[in-house]
């Protein structure tokens, strides 16, 4: 019993600590400077993104390229340049945090 605690303990706290390294990887790429995670900024907020984007088998995909090349019209005039401060393995770890949200 104390093992399978202290198990799921760790497996939290690991957790835990991506969803940080992913809201911190998003400030240190300059993402929060146009969205922020609960309300729209510029962009839309992230736990808006999510809930459109929550089901969709490509999503994933789709917003890795998105944050790597830029995009528009799909949350009105404003577009969102590329961002090339970001990888493609940073992106989609970017991208997998945002779809996590709620």
């Amino acid at each position: 019993m104390k093992r399978s605690f202290l198990v799921a303990l760790a497996f939290t706290a690991l957790a835990s600590n991506a969803a940080y390294a992913s809201a911190d990887l998003a400030k240190s790429k300059n993402c929060m400077a146009c969205h922020a995670v609960a309300n729209k900024v510029v962009g839309p907020g992230f736990k808006d993104v999510a809930a459109k984007y929550a089901g969709q088998k490509d999503a994933e995909d789709k917003l890795t390229q998105k944050v790597l090349k830029g995009g528009s019209g799909v949350w009105g005039a404003v577009p969102m340049p590329a961002n090339a401060q970001v990888s493609e393995a940073e992106a989609r770890t970017l991208v997998k945090w945002i779809l996590s949200l709620k």
